[in-house]
């Protein structure tokens, strides 16, 4: 490392300011003076919103030597994803599967016996709970490692170049000037017209998450990603859950047809029952129960009354944009309430940008985080380019689902010829040593340049699998570079192989 490599690392700390050397192309070219704890000179930039998408943004525009300043409402950093989404889910996801292994018998089957089992829900709310709180203190550390001023409050855009930071009441705790704004709120539960939500017995996905008993019987409305992944939490741990879907197949918009039937099969298997093709009426709430009442979507005269104890509403997510100021500075939403943004993610006011839930595209923190980046790097001048066919989905059940591309059906609708490689678990010799073979690998290539067009995984490590095939796509590989790729043995990854070698030659190896 050299000289300058390590003094840039380096903040100089005087009279309770921060001075960071600034570069640019590698070269070190100026001192910036940032103070630690305000933000009463101009800014480089305020990022609106502390998730994944604007923390992540704030901590790059920091490194590239912006002054920057993040406004958040909420009491912790991190946002939706952090705090009520993604990580506790998925802490929740975790355990439950190894008490559903004790329980169910797995264990057993394993040689392994469990004597007196019994589930303590209190601590396993308390180790997501502590996992949450981790990782949120780590934000605020590399705000302060980088130099990041955190402003807690709700940021209103007062002026193209202005963002006032407000109390909670409403009023005015400080106005920061910037030359440049932006806008990272992501997104909020959308409401089910006529069911109220009170996070204790009819719950969103963040009650969902803290719920204090296992409820004798669940309903959920919705069998997208949200349903499915905390559905499955709930009925692990013992609840009788039934998944009442709108659409005629789980796993929500873009997944592969062939995929979530098979999906929805070993679920079912699992003892998550399902409704498809269904739609959900009424809610009503008693002392001792709720009654949902449903009807068939392709047969309205058929209707049902489900009981159970809690009710999971989870139709999806809808953009943030409450008091943000945007009309007054003369931005309007499109039809579905999102901000309109060019390639650079610049709206109709060169000075205020957006990503993440609050654009269009999907709603996943992975996106916004490159959103993130990729915005900040052109405030900077840098070159902006993401390819958004090759960013990943992944449902977090077990097993899981991923996909990245497209899908038979998007291919067929656009009329593109392909050709398909599919490899099933149950001929996988890790996934048969680690006796859990539910799932398969499909790779869809086309059929003349032999170019990966999308890859769909069903396994315990599907989210891990998938970002292998997110590079090779990338990098515009076909199925035979990566059928001509040595994979370790034995691994689930030679799944993946298996199915790119089918893709290209017609036949795999070991099945």
């Amino acid at each position: 490392m050299s000289l300058f490599q390590t003094i840039g690392r380096l903040p100089y700390r005087l009279n309770k300011q921060v001075y960071r050397l600034s570069r640019h192309n590698g070269c070190v070219f100026a001192l910036q003076r940032r103070h630690l704890s305000e933000a009463t000179e101009e800014q480089d930039l305020v990022v609106i919103g502390s998730g994944p998408g604007g923390y992540v943004a704030a901590i790059k525009a920091a490194q590239l030597g912006m002054k920057t300043v993040c406004v958040e409402k909420n009491p912790t950093l991190g946002g939706t994803c952090l705090n009520v989404g993604c990580i506790p889910s998925k802490a929740l996801l975790n355990n439950s599967h190894f008490y559903h292994m004790a329980h169910s018998g797995d264990l057993e089957k394993r040689g392994i016996e469990v004597g007196d089992l019994r589930l303590n829900l209190p601590r396993m709310m308390e180790q997501k709970n502590s996992a949450v709180k981790a990782l949120t203190g780590g934000i605020a550390h590399l705000f302060k490692q980088n130099g990041v001023t955190h402003l807690s409050g709700h940021g209103r855009i007062t002026g193209s170049r202005e963002v006032a930071v407000l109390h909670p009441d409403g009023k005015i705790k400080e106005v920061v000037k910037t030359k440049n704004i932006l806008i990272a709120t992501g997104s909020e539960v959308t409401p089910f017209p006529g069911i109220e939500v009170d996070e204790k017995t009819i719950v969103s996905s963040t009650g969902a998450l803290s719920l204090d008993a296992v409820p004798e019987k669940m309903v959920l409305i919705g069998a997208g990603v949200i349903g499915l992944e905390l559905g499955s939490v709930w009925q692990r741990l013992g609840s009788e859950v039934t998944a009442v879907e709108f659409l005629p197949h789980v796993g929500g918009v873009g997944i592969d047809l062939e995929i979530s039937k098979n999906f929805q099969r070993i679920l079912k298997k699992q003892g998550m029952k399902f409704m498809m093709s269904t739609k959900v009426t009424a809610a009503k709430k008693t002392a001792s129960k709720i009654t949902v009442s449903v009807e068939s979507v392709k047969d309205p005269s058929k209707k049902e009354d489900l009981e159970c104890n809690v009710v999971l509403v989870c139709i999806g997510r809808r953009p943030y944009t409450k008091n943000l100021g945007l009309e007054e500075v003369g931005i309007s939403l499109d039809n579905q309430g999102r901000i309109p943004v060019n390639s650079r993610f610049a709206s109709k006011v060169p000075s205020i940008y957006a990503i993440g839930d609050c654009i269009a595209g999907p709603m996943l923190a992975h996106k916004a985080e490159d959103e993130g980046i990729i915005a900040v790097e052109g405030m900077a001048g840098g070159a902006v380019h993401i390819d958004y066919n090759c960013v990943p989905s992944v449902i977090y059940t077990h097993p899981e689902v991923a996909w990245v591309g497209k899908s038979e059906e998007q291919l067929k609708e656009e009329g593109v010829k392909y050709k398909l490689g599919k490899f099933p678990l149950v001929a996988n010799s890790r996934a048969k040593t680690n006796a859990d073979t539910d799932g398969m690998v499909k790779i869809i290539s086309h059929e003349e340049t032999d170019r990966i067009l999308g890859a769909h995984i069903i396994a315990a490590s599907a989210g891990e699998l998938i970002n292998e095939a997110a590079l090779a796509m990338e990098y515009g590989a076909s199925s035979e570079d990566v059928a001509r790729v040595c994979h370790a043995h034995p691994t689930v990854s030679e799944a993946f192989r298996e199915a790119n070698i089918a893709a290209y030659i017609g036949k795999a190896i070991n099945v």
